[in-house]
């Protein structure tokens, strides 16, 4: 396979797979990102390692399973031992920088304990998760009171005439009331107004900006790009015209069932009650975000436009690798839920569209691929496409280029796995278990859903009779013999974790060859008479 000269790797958050209009949504049209899955692959069935910011992020960074990385949540630091994305592709001449958002924290214990400067190139490096940091920005700066200092994006808006500490806030994620006065972005009640910043400044379009910028100093050098917009993640704030080009009547309808209060799991059951769920399970509160939940996808649509545009003419289109994706969904009201971090498509499903520039690709060009993908899946792909060899005994996903090249591997995956602990935003205290153990697995295979739950009863879907996930079996006698055998998948994609990340495989064979090998002369002997 010929080397991809570069990769754009663009990440949007909170992007659930069925609001675009390549994916099926019936109102909300998208027909940049649908031009791009026109030129490559629309893989319908990728699912995220983690239905949560930080810990799906650091499954799609390093290529392993989120248990397996151990930042599981939003703020946990990613180990300093943990190689991502840069140390594969620098190695390999590519420069790796990141506009945008990671939401990474870093492993700051470790590097003091090892004597590191973060200041230093190699420390700033572990503290950005191996991405230069050309513009980092994980974009939720809090209201005027809590401003971050010296944010660019701040600093761009201050430089544009929009005065104040935190102009995030009070322009670009705020609204204005009758009187002048700034209505918060935080406040749901407030998202059908638009955002008191101009569009051309908001979020999305300098993010676009600053993309383009770097690709342009970037030269003929060979690069990847991640560009990891901050929308339609909350707050839900889109700027004019965006946010009244849609109503509620070009909505999804709502997924959910009153049996799901009724008999719903006790994890759901306390999702269900918290005040963000409670809010969202309101009509009134959909029918005002969801319209400029889909404005903000269509801004990303026309701001894509305006990128490919600009690839085109710097000739970029016929040597990058673009990879269009999410890093989770959003329940947004169905199954009476908010936010993600559980197990329904609408939270752990995210769109995947891969363009491959490579000739060796044009045979799918346009086509849907249904072959269950992962995020893990990516690193692997990047590796593949730099003509680098892939680090088997570290990397838990598989390149995705046989596909990409109409190649159906027999050995291919027949289930998806993700990871939720949940514990943050979980009262473990009211069922009487620790934090740890707040945590759930799911196996998700072509007619079944099976969650394990580490301290409670386990869940099981029939997706082929219940797409929409209202009928939970996790207890019915009857389906004892599915639950054993998705369990069974369960430990065997344990078994399968990658743990020795220091002694590759082929290694590991020459030393057996070498020790076995009786011709060999050797510096010990073991049972030789």
């Amino acid at each position: 396979m010929a080397k991809v000269k570069n990769i754009l790797f663009i990440m949007c958050d909170q992007l659930r797979a069925d609001y675009l209009s390549c994916t099926g949504h019936p109102r909300l049209e998208t027909p940049n990102i649908d031009a791009l899955a026109a030129r490559g692959v629309l893989f319908s069935r990728a699912y995220c390692q983690a239905p949560i910011c930080g810990g799906s992020r650091m499954s799609f960074y390093t290529g392993r399973y989120n248990f397996t990385h151990g930042a599981t949540w939003n703020g946990v630091p990613l180990n300093l031992g943990e190689q991502t994305i840069g140390d594969y592709l620098r190695p390999l001449d590519y420069r790796v920088a990141l506009v945008g958002k990671t939401h990474m924290n870093a492993d700051t214990a470790g590097m003091e304990r090892l004597g590191l400067d973060p200041h230093a190139p190699f420390g700033v490096l572990a503290s950005e998760c191996g991405f230069e940091p050309y513009e980092r920005d994980d974009g939720l700066w809090g209201n005027a009171e809590f401003g971050p200092e010296n944010l660019a994006y701040n600093n761009y808006l201050n430089a544009q005439g929009y005065e104040g500490k935190n102009p995030w806030h009070d322009y670009a994620n705020s609204h204005e009331g009758p009187d002048g006065e700034i209505l918060s972005g935080w406040h749901i009640r407030n998202n059908h107004l638009p955002a008191r910043v101009k569009e051309e400044h908001s979020e999305t379009a300098y993010m676009t900006n600053r993309a383009m910028e770097f690709i342009t100093e970037a030269g003929d050098q060979s690069w990847c790009l991640h560009l990891s917009y901050i929308k339609p993640h909350w707050p839900y704030v889109a700027p004019a015209p965006y946010h009244d080009m849609y109503g509620h009547n070009d909505m999804i309808p709502v997924n959910r069932h009153p049996d799901e209060k009724e008999n719903g799991h006790p994890v759901y059951k306390f999702f269900m009650g918290r005040p963000d769920s409670e809010t969202f399970a309101r009509d009134e509160t959909r029918n005002n975000v969801i319209p400029s939940y889909m404005g903000l996808i269509k801004q990303i649509d026309d701001h894509m436009g305006r990128l490919f545009k600009f690839l085109e003419e710097q000739g970029r289109m016929d040597d990058t690798m673009i990879v269009f994706t999410s890093d989770h969904g959003d329940y947004l009201g169905d199954h009476y839920m908010a936010e993600k971090e559980l197990f329904h498509e609408e939270s752990v499903r995210i769109p995947m569209i891969v363009y491959d520039p490579d000739e060796g690709s044009d045979a799918t060009r346009g086509t849907v691929d249904d072959s269950f993908m992962e995020a893990i899946d990516l690193v692997p792909t990047f590796i593949d496409a730099a003509g680098g060899e892939i680090p088997e005994h570290i990397l838990e996903g598989r390149s995705l280029r046989p596909l990409l090249r109409g190649e159906k591997p027999d050995d291919w995956r027949t289930y998806v796995i993700s990871e939720s602990e949940y514990a943050a935003r979980f009262a473990s205290w009211e069922f009487g278990i620790k934090p740890s153990e707040a945590r759930g697995t799911m196996v998700r295979t072509d007619d079944w859903k099976y969650i394990h739950h580490e301290a409670f009863r386990p869940e099981l879907f029939d997706l082929k009779n219940d797409p929409n996930e209202w009928v939970d079996l996790g207890e019915d006698p009857k389906y004892e013999d599915v639950r054993r055998e998705m369990r069974d998948q369960m430990f065997e994609s344990l078994r399968r974790r990658k743990f020795r990340k220091t002694f590759p495989d082929k290694d590991m064979e020459m030393r057996a060859r070498r020790s076995l090998d009786n011709d060999t002369k050797k510096a010990v002997y073991i049972g030789v008479w």
